[in-house]
C-alpha cells in the first residue's frame, strides 16, 4: 500500500473499496493510520486524531481500528495480551520489540520455511508465517 497524505476524498474511497462506511472520524483515522510506515497504539492514534478539530472517543478509536484490521486496510500486532500496535504495512513480515522502551520496529528475515512448520489440523491451512522477537536490555558481553 502505498502511503502519502490523501485527501478526503481519497480515504472515503479508500475506506469504501474495503467496505467500510466512510464517516468523518473512520476518514480521520485512516488520514493518521496511512500518513507514514509506523507502528502505533490505539492511544497514540487518538492523541494524534484529537490534536486536529475531530475529536474522537476512546471506544471509536478501538473499534475503528479493529475494523481496519479485520477489513485488511491495516494490520493488528499483539506483542502481549495488554499491548497492541496497529500498522499501515499489510504484507506478512516480522517484528522486535524492546520490552524496556515498548518500541515495535520491523525487520526481513528469511525464517521458518512452510515445509519445516508442524502439520496443521485437516481442513485447515498455513497462511502466513510471522515472529515477534522481544528484547530487553542485559548485561554487556564479555
Amino acid at each position: 500500500m502505498e502511503l502519502h497524505p490523501r485527501t478526503t476524498t481519497e480515504l472515503a474511497n479508500l475506506l469504501r473499496d474495503h467496505e467500510i462506511t466512510a464517516t468523518l472520524q473512520r476518514v480521520e483515522i485512516a488520514r493518521t493510520m496511512l500518513a507514514k510506515k509506523q507502528h502505533v497504539s490505539a492511544e497514540q492514534v487518538m492523541t494524534k486524531v484529537n490534536k486536529g478539530r475531530y475529536i474522537v472517543s476512546k471506544a471509536t478509536v478501538y473499534n475503528t481500528l479493529r475494523l481496519f484490521a479485520g477489513k485488511g486496510l491495516i494490520k493488528e500486532v499483539i506483542v502481549n495480551p495488554s499491548k497492541v500496535f496497529y500498522e499501515p504495512a499489510t504484507t506478512s513480515h516480522h517484528h522486535i520489540y524492546n520490552v524496556d522502551t515498548g518500541e515495535l520496529i520491523d525487520f526481513e528475515a528469511e525464517l521458518p520455511q512452510m515445509e519445516s512448520l508442524p502439520e496443521v489440523p485437516e481442513g485447515l491451512k498455513v497462511v502466513g508465517v510471522e515472529v515477534t522477537v522481544r528484547v530487553r536490555a542485559g548485561a554487556a558481553m564479555a
